[in-house]
């Protein structure tokens, strides 16, 4: 049976029949209006999105106005799934029809324990051997805060290598990690004791000038000197870490052999190595996890969004050498959702039963194909990159003074006229990267072959629009 087929059969509802594309027009309602009258200045998303939403089903939104959208932010990646799939909606009315406890803190129950015998099936096997679980306050910064705690505790060291662009939430200590410098400004007592950015391989904008091969090397051996050199300033790190693929830095790929040399390079040195998967997990790059790609054994990985199949969940999965902590060295009150770990449970054993990871890699070539066959035709699309389902178009500005790589410059004002032009067809993309030039596409893993077709039209005729107003 092919994907296709097992993915309509299961899911036979709106996710599988496309909707017309319509032409919107965006007045404010009146629940935007309360909205920006009424919620706090740090807002976001509706700033880019002013939508009001009634429904969703599969792929597919619609707001109070009745219109229909094709969704390829899917709540940042947290709908695998897509919106109201019926294996999750069953997971949480069973809890609910169990009269189950909803919330438990840590104490166990079946539902906590298949949900972790489910998520360590799928961790490779020299992980799984050894792994231990902390469960978190229900978002992905909490995670990032224990990781950040379990591996200064297990090691003695303070320090913490990240990288620039990196993402890892919006609390102060994951905050002191991020790459961008926007979010930091205000806040004068940042807690940055200890960080040290390091750059990325950003193949497309090397931060060595070189790309490729030689930029991955040049990017290795920075590294390996650093932790090395008796002069280099730098204190022996408790941990480095970082996202295989940057999302909210703008969908870069970090270079395979670049992974395992970093893998290599901070197991001689004796620092725990944490990925972040919030947002590359559960099948999004076509991996179960995305340092699959590479082979490698992480000591830390970070999970969240995906993983409580659309609920409130975070976790940290770390090798048993760092348990080293004492008890209620890192808490919360809702670290014991229910309805999230059933949830959870549900979205594991279908993205195993239908191959989402395979499906998620042929759907994201499908795309990524669609995307560069239009760059033929757009040169304001300058580089197409990502993995499986988690892709990004970086614009540029092709009359722009060309870097040291040939490249020509970003272009930021174009990026939020592609943005709207989508959202009038009905499709809900995001933007990343620097200077937030990146058109960021994370449909659910659900989404097929006809829809992915229909996602790259609409893109083809928003760009069309956007370049012509410029």
């Amino acid at each position: 049976m092919s994907v296709a087929i097992s993915l309509a059969q299961a899911h036979p509802v709106s996710s599988d029949t496309l909707a017309p594309e319509t032409l919107y027009a965006f007045d404010e309602s009146p629940l935007l209006a309360r909205q920006n009258q009424q919620e706090s200045n740090a807002r976001s998303y509706p700033r880019r999105i002013p939508l009001a939403l009634k429904r969703a089903r599969g792929l597919y939104v619609e707001d109070v106005e009745g219109r229909q959208f094709i969704d390829c932010l899917a709540g940042a990646g947290t709908l695998a799934l897509g919106h109201n799939h019926p294996v999750v909606i069953e997971a949480i009315q069973q809890v609910l029809a169990d009269e189950l406890p909803l919330h438990t803190l840590d104490l166990t129950t079946p539902v906590k324990d298949q949900f972790v015998q489910d998520l360590f099936s799928l961790l490779p096997e020299q992980l799984r051997s050894e792994a231990k679980i902390q469960f978190c306050g229900p978002t992905g910064t909490d995670a990032v805060e224990a990781a950040l705690k379990l591996v200064r505790t297990a090691t003695g060291r303070n320090t913490v290598l990240s990288f620039q662009g990196g993402y890892h939430g919006m609390s102060q200590g994951a905050l002191s990690l991020m790459g961008s410098l926007g979010p930091k400004k205000p806040l004068a007592a940042l807690l940055a004791n200890g960080v040290q950015f390091l750059p990325y391989p950003y193949d497309y904008r090397c931060p060595f000038g070189l790309g490729g091969e030689a930029g991955v090397k040049v990017n290795l051996h920075y590294l390996e000197n650093l932790l090395s050199d008796p002069e280099s300033g730098v204190q022996l790190p408790a941990a480095v870490i970082v996202e295989v693929v940057q999302g909210e830095g703008g969908v870069i790929p970090a270079d395979i052999e670049w992974l395992r040399g970093v893998r290599r390079i901070t197991e001689k040195a004796g620092v725990a190595l944490i990925v972040d998967e919030i947002q590359s997990g559960f099948a999004r790059t076509g991996k179960m996890f995305a340092f699959e790609h590479a082979g490698i054994t992480p000591d830390v990985v970070v999970l969240s969004k995906a993983i409580g199949g659309s609920l409130p969940l975070a976790v940290v999965v770390y090798r048993q050498w760092l348990d080293t902590w004492q008890p209620g060295a890192h808490a919360g009150t809702f670290r014991g959702n229910q309805m999230a770990m059933a949830a959870g449970s549900a979205v594991i054993n279908f993205l195993k039963a239908h191959d989402l990871c395979a499906h998620a890699e042929a759907m994201g070539e499908r795309l990524a194909g669609h995307l560069r066959r239009l760059q033929q035709d757009f040169p304001q699309l300058g580089d197409i990159r990502g993995r499986g389902l988690m892709l990004g178009v970086e614009l540029v500005d092709p009359n722009g003074r060309l870097d040291t790589q040939g490249h020509p410059p970003v272009c930021p004002r174009l990026a939020p006229l592609v943005q709207r032009e989508c959202l009038k067809r009905g499709l809900i993309l995001e933007l990343g990267g620097r200077q937030g030039a990146v058109v960021r596409f994370l449909p659910p893993l659900i989404i097929t072959a006809e829809q992915v077709d229909e996602v790259a039209g609409r893109f083809a005729r928003a760009v069309g629009a956007a370049v012509a107003s410029l």
